[in-house]
């Protein structure tokens, strides 16, 4: 399955075994980790959660889009949901395409598509205090922790 949420540590090897191929140039990673500095804030650690059904739908999606707009490319992306320490995988982006600068760009447009379309969200835990950030672009607030009428996580 090319595209998980998952709640356990990503095998980042795992995302590129899906999308080598005979007819790839080139292979792109996107891997992103949990940071300690947020400006001027330190962080602890960070806890997402997601409306899992949909975040894979949408996952899945992007990868449509993604082969739809670069010829011949092989998309794999996790993202890991659940407390998650500084310096842990949060998401994993593996793109393949025939040529390089194809996959470069098509792993770009997966990161910044994450951020607008997949129900994710998290929770920063700083030194001194914690908030639920909303949406992964940040331009939503959700105070309770997850958007209004997302009632079950599945």
């Amino acid at each position: 399955m090319n595209y998980r949420i998952v709640h356990e540590p990503i095998v980042v090897q795992e995302a590129i075994d899906l999308v080598i191929s005979r007819n790839a140039g080139a292979v792109t990673t996107f891997i992103g980790t949990v940071r300690e500095m947020t400006g001027n804030k330190k962080t602890m650690r960070l806890c997402y959660e997601a409306y899992e059904p949909m975040a894979r739908k949408k996952l899945e999606q992007i990868g449509l889009e993604i082969k739809a707009k670069w010829q011949n490319a092989e998309v794999a992306i996790f993202h890991r949901i659940g407390e998650l320490d500084i310096t842990d995988i949060a998401v994993v982006i593996a793109v393949s395409t025939p040529h390089r600068n194809d996959a470069y760009e098509a792993n770009r447009y997966a990161i910044e598509r994450i951020k607008e379309i997949v129900p994710i969200w998290k929770k920063e835990y700083w030194e001194d205090g914690e908030e639920w950030i909303g949406n992964q672009k940040q331009t939503k607030a959700y105070p309770s922790g997850k958007p209004k009428g997302v009632d079950t996580y599945e």
